[in-house]
Formats: C-alpha cells, sequence, structure tokens
C-alpha cells in the first residue's frame, strides 16, 4: 500500500522522504480498512501500535493537511485537534523529533 497516494489529493513535496511507508505495519493492510468513518477509526488505529514509522506517518499527515483516514495512530478527529492546537508548528517531524509525538496533545 503507498499510504501517500491512497488519497490523490495528497503530493509529497519533492524534497519529502517517503522511504519511510515501506516499513510501515499498514503497507500490506488494505486502505480501505484505515479510511473508516467514526469510532472505527480508533479501531483501525490499533495497526499503527507498535509500528517503526509511526512519528513519520503522522508528520507526513499533519505537515501535509491529510484530511481522511488514521494516520500515524491518529483519527482525523485528532489530526485536527493537533492542528488547532499548534497553529505554530512549522514542521511536524522537527516538531516530533524535538518533543516527542506523545508530547503533541
Amino acid at each position: 500500500m503507498n499510504l501517500v497516494r491512497a488519497n490523490s489529493n495528497q503530493h509529497a513535496t519533492p524534497t519529502e522522504d517517503r522511504t519511510w511507508v515501506a516499513k510501515a505495519r499498514c503497507a500490506t493492510t488494505d486502505p480501505d480498512e484505515l479510511f473508516v468513518k467514526g469510532a472505527a477509526q480508533r479501531k483501525a488505529a490499533v495497526i499503527c501500535r507498535d509500528c517503526p514509522v509511526v512519528q513519520q506517518c503522522g508528520a507526513h499527515a499533519l505537515d501535509n493537511h491529510v484530511k481522511y483516514g488514521v494516520w500515524g495512530g491518529m483519527t482525523e478527529r485528532q489530526r485536527r485537534a493537533l492542528l488547532k492546537q499548534h497553529p505554530e508548528v512549522v514542521s511536524w517531524a522537527d516538531f516530533f523529533n524535538t518533543h516527542g509525538a506523545r508530547s503533541a496533545g
């Protein structure tokens, strides 16, 4: 599964390193399982537990304002909340590298 291609409206920037995608636990998962609505998103996010690239995935989704699906263990609602709580963040990858993914919420 190509996580970046899953939402055709989102495009990686030319400098964005996407090698992490192949390492994702969901790489072989049916994309439809991650693009569910409502409470089903929390269930879908279970696959992100212990994923070696959860931080990169979440940063990608937040940096690119990906609106739909579960990314980096976060639901659509959780990502919207983070973007609202931290409008000052220019790079979520840098933020997570400095503060850790769990300190964002």
